[in-house]
């Protein structure tokens, strides 16, 4: 577990802290660890923009547990490691009841009051998070689609109650969005789950393109590699496709946001659709001046 990521400061701790000095503090983690998704949160306005990094900066916290957990550890570290989940899961029973521990729930508590995010959403989310401790397969695709739910969609949900709707159907688009970005993580980061030990791609396709876990593990996956990336990439962008309409539901700077996020993120898609082994060699990336221009046109619509 990264220890810039998870350690909680001096300041963060105790009664005596400053909202301002929290949102600082959130902003900074913001920043530094959201390389994609910072770029469409300064669009939002400054109320909203604050609480949204207080709650990626909860499930980066929440995120980088999962993280930590690589082949080979031992039971007393799978313990520790769930132990680390239920002190999140304190800390968000804490944010929800109105108090806190550290900078991150502080600006939280805010937030799940203002915006009237239950707090069984975050829980849902720890429970995706701890899925990653106990299984590193899939057997079918229903099975992912359950566990990108429950670690992506919950945030997409999350983000639309700040953003502000009327319109429950909000709510669904932003389910089926946050499945299409799951699957875009999934796909850029194969070479790195799988030296983890994990593979998240449905067992079910692999045997249907023919592509053997052990190929995939050595980064020879076999020549129905390609035809299995057109396929996860069609799938992927059916879910963009439709979670992109709750753009027409939510206020014009939060459509901006999302669609700077979910932009970059087809470009990244993109990047693995036209070169199916890229992800068995390093992790896709955009430059900053790419970021930028999708930036720059989701702007342009407001």
């Amino acid at each position: 577990m990264s220890e810039a990521r998870d350690r909680l400061d001096a300041p963060a701790s105790g009664a005596g802290l400053d909202l301002r000095e929290a949102e600082r503090y959130c902003r900074r983690m913001a920043r530094r660890e959201a390389r994609n998704f910072y770029w469409g949160f300064v669009s939002l306005p400054a109320e909203q923009r604050t609480a949204i990094y207080a709650l990626y900066d909860f499930a980066r916290q929440v995120d980088d547990v999962a993280d930590s957990a690589g082949p080979g550890r031992g039971d007393g570290a799978g313990a520790g490691l769930k132990a680390a989940l239920g002190r999140h899961r304190a800390r968000a029973r804490e944010a929800a009841a109105g108090r806190w521990s550290d900078p991150v729930t502080m600006v939280l508590a805010g937030a799940m009051r203002r915006y009237a995010i239950p707090e069984s959403e975050l829980q849902a989310l720890i429970d995706g998070v701890e899925m990653d401790l106990t299984r590193s397969r899939y057997a079918t695709w229903q099975e992912l689609e359950a566990y990108c739910r429950l670690v992506a969609s919950t945030i997409g949900r999350m983000c639309v109650r700040i953003f502000g709707f009327d319109d429950d159907a909000a709510l669904e688009r932003a389910d089926e969005l946050g499945i299409a970005l799951q699957l875009t993580n999934i796909l850029r980061d194969v070479r790195e789950d799988g030296r983890m030990g994990r593979i998240y791609l449905p067992r079910e396709d692999l045997e249907r393109f023919d592509v053997a876990e052990q190929g995939l593990l050595g980064a020879e996956p076999g020549p129905g590699w390609e035809a299995l990336i057109e396929f996860e990439v069609g799938r992927a962008g059916r879910y963009f496709a439709s979670g992109l309409g709750v753009c027409q539901l939510i206020p014009h700077r939060s459509a901006a946001c999302v669609r700077t996020m979910a932009g970059i993120y087809r470009r990244i898609l993109g990047m693995v659709e036209r070169d199916p082994r890229l992800p068995l060699e390093r992790r896709a990336s955009l430059s900053p001046a790419a970021k930028l221009a999708v930036m720059a046109r989701s702007w342009a619509r407001i």
